[in-house]
């Protein structure tokens, strides 16, 4: 009996060293990646921005990132649209409110089905959580050497920004919105594998 406890102890070991070493850390290479949105301004026009603060870590048990985990946070005061005074109402508490809510948080995964892939999870904004499912284009994965491998993706969806409590309005002559309602998201990710 006691051979018997000892060769189960043995095998749950040797099982969870190999999960354990099959999992593979990834972090993003800042230099590129962007985490983009885009608003619709008057009707009219398209206003970019990019939060240029974030930090994110990928936890992969597979090589094709099915299933991997994702948590992802960027600093809201690190918002960025190329002029300082959209910045600054972006950064108030008519959008953001950076002061209050210093980050933008999204825990997820990433996710296979039918030779397609999503980034399946939660989005937090304000301290508002709501579930969120964004299309991704997996780019692939290449090995550099001795600097190890990369992955390359771009993530792209869409939010109602009234759902996060970012919910300031004026509305023009026509009847649109000064900004409209729905942001665009687009990040393009490249990530570096964590050296052990």
């Amino acid at each position: 009996m006691k051979t018997a406890k000892k060769s189960v102890a043995l095998l749950t070991g040797i099982l969870f060293t190999v999960l354990l070493n099959a999992q593979t850390n990834w972090t993003p290479d800042k230099n590129h990646t962007k985490i983009g949105f885009t608003a619709i301004h008057y009707t009219i026009t398209e206003v970019e921005g990019e939060f240029r603060e974030f930090d994110a870590n990928i936890t992969s048990d597979t090589d094709d990132f099915d299933g991997a985990k994702v948590n992802f946070v960027a600093k809201v005061a690190s918002l960025s649209t190329n002029n300082e005074r959209r910045d600054n109402h972006l950064k108030g508490d008519d959008f953001f409110n950076a002061e209050k809510y210093p980050e933008l948080k999204f825990d997820g995964n990433f996710k296979k089905t039918d030779g397609k892939y999503y980034l399946i999870g939660d989005l937090t904004v304000r301290d508002v959580t709501r579930p969120i499912k964004f299309d991704v284009k997996y780019g692939g994965t290449i090995s550099l050497g001795d600097k190890g491998r990369k992955a390359g993706f771009k993530i792209s969806g869409a939010i109602d920004r009234f759902d996060y409590g970012l919910k300031w309005n004026s509305v023009i002559e026509t009847g649109g919105l000064v900004v409209e309602r729905e942001i665009k998201i687009t990040c393009n990710l490249e990530l570096n594998e964590a050296k052990p």
